[in-house]
């Protein structure tokens, strides 16, 4: 199987300082993970890496689509692997979508097309009602679709249709084996240190001009329903720019949802993939880590570098 390095862990803990300096030292390039960075313009708040600072690494699924269009994890699942499958050379994904990495790496299968015998009864409902049903019968689902993509829920509605099961159980009964010889590294550092880094890596956001980026999305027609205006950073200034709330209050629902999402995706790296934890602000740990890649990449027998696991 093909090698591939996945850098993960919570925002603000150093992943893309990791990723260039593995980049450099295997001669890689590097896959984006995230499901925002996709999008052109949407840069400071998804914390998308400066040209200056990719130090000449190639970046791939930065800057592709525009704010109207949908990216799905079925997307970035396609795109990436044929990224990886066409290459001969080891590549390096870096990103904190938890599902993104797991549906790349592992045997997920998407069922992307339209079925050909869509019940006439969803036709005639309307996309909130929609939702609705697939809440109702698949919560898991109804939180990764979004209630402007009628054609996703009609297909999702459709499946448990015309299957008797939800698209969750279907996934469920995968067996989840790697498609690719993976090696995960999730970045992590004492909690608290890692939530000051958070509130002030979102101060610095907004110096950098984040109202801005978001005021030109508005300008442009780009509404808070477009699908990069959900993510955290961006849904925020809904109510700052609908005057119902404050730029330092804005700020503060900012840091509050990225101190959340990074919990959640402590959570969910621990259980959903074999991960080996670094601190990076461990020295040590550092070294070992090179150590423990260096092995895997020649096939030799490596031995897990596990540090805390933090959250």
């Amino acid at each position: 199987m093909k090698k591939v390095l996945v850098i993960a862990g919570p925002t603000a803990s150093g992943k893309t300082r990791l990723s260039i300096e593995l980049a450099k030292r295997y001669g890689c390039s590097i896959i984006s993970g995230d499901s925002i960075q996709v999008y052109k313009g949407f840069d400071i708040g998804s914390g998308k890496i400066r040209e200056e600072e990719k130090e000449g690494i190639h970046h791939d699924l930065i800057d592709l689509l525009e704010p109207w269009q949908n990216y799905s994890v079925a997307d970035f699942q396609r795109m990436a692997r044929e990224i990886i499958d066409a290459s001969s050379q080891m590549k390096i994904i870096c990103g904190g979508t938890g599902l993104y990495l797991k549906a790349c790496l592992y045997d997920y299968v998407f069922d992307e097309s339209a079925p050909s015998d869509i019940p006439t009864h969803l036709l005639t409902k309307d996309n909130a009602t929609l939702h609705a049903m697939i809440q109702a019968k698949d919560p898991r689902q109804a939180e990764k679709i979004h209630m402007n993509n009628r054609q996703r829920m009609l297909r999702c509605l459709s499946i448990m249709e015309n299957s008797g099961k939800t698209k969750s159980d279907i996934e469920d009964a995968q067996e989840h084996r790697m498609v690719y010889d993976a090696f995960i590294v999730a970045c992590t550092c004492e909690r608290e240190r890692l939530y000051a880094k958070i509130n002030r890596r979102v101060e610095q956001m907004v110096a950098d001009g984040l109202e801005q980026e978001v005021a030109i999305m508005l300008e442009r027609g780009v509404s808070f329903d477009a699908p990069p205006m959900k993510g955290i950073g961006y849904k925020e200034w809904q109510a700052y720019f609908l005057a119902d709330q404050s730029l330092a209050e804005t700020i503060a629902e900012i840091q509050k949802h990225s101190r959340q999402f990074a919990k959640r995706q402590y959570t969910w790296l621990n259980h959903q993939m074999p991960v080996h934890w670094l601190d990076m602000d461990e020295p040590a740990a550092h070294e070992k880590m090179l150590e423990t890649i260096d092995a895997w990449r020649n096939d030799a027998p490596a031995t897990s570098f596990l540090a805390h696991e933090s959250v």
